[in-house]
């Protein structure tokens, strides 16, 4: 699981048939100061996370796809929570 920001979000008019329904968001993966690490990247959101969220997200297609109910849809990332702060001890 990794730290990410939403940044967008992606429209397709057509999406095979494992992910009709499916939310799909952009999201910029964080280091721990909140600097952008990488690559945005493309996850669907089981939560109902929203623009500027900061999210959790699980990266392994199998993870990925069992964590939307969709077990075998071709997903290598989804957001899977919602992160409301984070306290460094």
């Amino acid at each position: 699981m990794q730290i990410a920001r939403v940044v967008g979000n992606l429209v397709a008019t057509h999406k095979l048939g494992k992910l009709e329904g499916a939310k799909l968001m952009l999201v910029q993966p964080l280091n721990a100061d909140d600097t952008p690490r990488g690559t945005a990247l493309l996850a669907v959101d089981s939560v109902g996370a929203g623009i500027s969220e900061k999210v959790l997200v699980v990266l392994e297609g199998r993870a990925a796809g069992e964590a939307l109910g969709k077990v075998g849809a071709p997903v290598d990332a989804a957001i899977v929570g919602i992160i409301d702060r984070i306290d460094w001890a």
